[in-house]
């Protein structure tokens, strides 16, 4: 995997994808406008320009990993490359979308499978939906980023993390896991009260 300096990241202008200004939070309607412009609308660039940015938005799948009622939540160890979230709680994995996934035509799925693998050890089938987009200005890590939430359902619960020595993680029920709420990641925490049916509406903020 290419570093921070070399590595191109997909990304989409926050005025293309904000016509009316950004707002906070999750939103699970007119998806396919959003789609359409991350399909048609973005281009890469070096992730070292725009990593603190935030007139672009790096689009991250974030894949919510469910088998039954049980959801993987994972959380950074000390070695994990992002400094900025090492200790966290996750419940969803994800990654920049790079040139590469453009082989198969869909940035945006390719990019899903292609990160999915490189996190995990998985052989069963999974059926991918997508929830929502999510858009975070309360961090520095967020407010770069685009989140788009899938939800992938497992047949099996075998799923096993790949690179143990940065991340830990098992499979836990939303009610098993609400201990640990407070130290999850904004994103989490968002996904987290969209899955619990917690009202959260989204909120203007940020300027187009």
């Amino acid at each position: 995997m290419p570093g921070v300096f070399s590595e191109h990241v997909l990304c989409v202008s926050r005025e293309d994808i904000f016509p009316d200004g950004a707002w906070h939070g999750f939103v699970d309607a007119g998806l396919d406008r959003y789609q359409k412009v991350i399909r048609e609308q973005s281009f890469f660039m070096p992730r070292s320009e725009v990593e603190e940015d935030p007139t672009y938005q790096q689009v991250i799948p974030y894949i919510v990993f469910r088998h039954g009622d049980r959801y993987l939540l994972t959380r950074r160890l000390k070695a994990s490359s992002e400094k900025r979230l090492r200790q966290q709680y996750s419940l969803g994995v994800g990654g920049h979308i790079n040139p590469g996934d453009l082989e198969q035509g869909d940035p945006v799925m390719d990019g899903l499978r292609r990160e999915f693998e490189e996190e995990v050890v998985y052989s069963g089938d999974v059926n991918a939906t997508l929830l929502g987009l999510i858009n975070d200005d309360s961090s520095p890590v967020s407010k770069v980023h685009l989140a788009l939430a899938f939800l992938v359902d497992g047949s099996s619960p075998e799923i096993q993390i790949r690179e143990t020595e940065k991340l830990a993680g098992e499979l836990l029920t939303l009610e098993e896991m609400r201990m640990f709420y407070l130290e999850m990641e904004s994103w989490s925490q968002i996904v987290y009260d969209r899955l619990t049916g917690v009202s959260r509406a989204p909120v203007p903020g940020g300027r187009g």
